[in-house]
This record gives structure tokens, sequence and C-alpha cells, in this order.
């Protein structure tokens, strides 16, 4: 989605969702995708970045857990701080969600 921060920093406090960003991203797939997209699709469009980044956060915990032999890690501890941030990425956007859903709502 749109974080304010890299996907491995450790600084959680300083995570946040960049709205900006995110209006930006559904003008650019809505004033492509909107005359294919199914009501449900558009109406989940918010949700999505948080299940995606949800699942993304997952990914980097099982590859934690399985001794880090999917993803390219720069140091023991990288993939569970990915994992971290991932989830605190996901409450972020928990906390933004409705905001996020009167952006895509006015880009129809």
């Amino acid at each position: 989605a749109t974080p304010s921060t890299r996907e491995d920093d450790v600084d959680l406090d300083k995570l946040d969702i960049r709205l900006d960003r995110f209006e930006c991203l559904v003008q650019g797939y809505l004033g492509a995708a909107k005359s294919f997209l199914n009501e449900a699709e558009v109406a989940n469009l918010a949700f999505s970045g948080k299940l995606l980044t949800l699942e993304c956060g997952i990914r980097f915990l099982t590859d934690y857990l399985q001794g880090d032999v999917y993803f390219k890690i720069k140091r023991p501890a990288h993939n569970i701080e990915r994992c971290r941030n991932q989830f605190a990425f996901v409450a972020a956007i928990e906390r933004k969600l409705s905001e996020m859903e009167k952006i895509v709502n006015g880009n129809l």
C-alpha cells in the first residue's frame, strides 16, 4: 500500500499510511480499471490493501520461522522485523480505513 517508512524499518512509531500517496494510487488504478471492476471489487479496494499487507506480514513470519529460505535477508532478524513492520502497517490501515474508503468513493 502506501507506508511512510521502509518495509524493514524497526521504529514502528514512525510508521503510518500516506493518504496522499494512497489517493494517487486510487486515481491511477481507477482511471485504468474502473470500467471493468465490479461493485464488490470497488467496495473492497481500501480493504484490499490491509489484506495484502497482512498476507505479506504472514509470509515474512513464515519465512523467518522456516529459517529465512525464501526472502533475501541482510541480517539475522530481518524477516521478523519486516513481519512486525507489516503488522504495524495493518494497524495503521485499520485506523485510517474510513478515510481510505472516502478517497475511493471520491474517485468514482
